[in-house]
């Protein structure tokens, strides 16, 4: 994702509950340049879980327009936008360098990559994927087939869980 500097500034529109990909579709064919930063989401339904990827500011798209020709009268009419985060009368312009920094995080479609980090032995991790998504672990042991070996406290025990390279954060 790369944003290309022609008098343009980033504004943040509120959405409509479940509006994001229409706004983003509709903001689009109107020739203005949207942002929609996504993350990686475990949770549960119907008692399985499900890993797919949700806004990272959800009911929140940035569009970038520029001001003084008036265009965010059109940006607010646009189906799905409830309106324009403002101060006043005149809608208010997001930090360029935080959409840059936003937008550099982010692959092509928009989803945030989280950093690589090397983890070690002893270091305490909040699992992001899989049944034990949001659980605190501690790294017992890091095999060379990126295999990792985790302690979590399960029932008042500690249990020893095998876990793939990706699911732990760090603390």
């Amino acid at each position: 994702m790369t944003y290309q500097d022609s008098g343009n500034s980033w504004f943040l529109a509120q959405l409509k509950p479940n509006c994001a990909n229409i706004v983003d579709k509709n903001l689009k064919r109107q020739g203005f340049q949207t942002f929609l930063p996504l993350e990686d989401e475990t949770r549960r339904h119907n008692g399985k879980f499900i890993t797919g990827t949700r806004p990272l500011f959800p009911g929140y798209i940035f569009v970038a327009f520029d001001v003084t020709q008036g265009l965010w009268r059109k940006v607010n009419s646009t189906f799905g936008i409830t309106r324009l985060v403002s101060f006043g009368k005149r809608p208010a312009a997001v930090p360029q360098d935080l959409v840059s920094q936003l937008m550099l995080r982010c692959d092509a479609e928009g989803k945030l990559s989280q950093p690589k980090r090397p983890f070690k032995p002893g270091d305490k991790v909040t699992l992001t994927k899989g049944p034990f998504a949001n659980f605190v672990a501690e790294i017992e042991k890091i095999e060379a087939d990126r295999r990792t070996w985790v302690l979590m406290e399960i029932m008042s025990r500690q249990t020893r869980v095998d876990i793939g390279a990706d699911q732990p954060q760090l603390l």
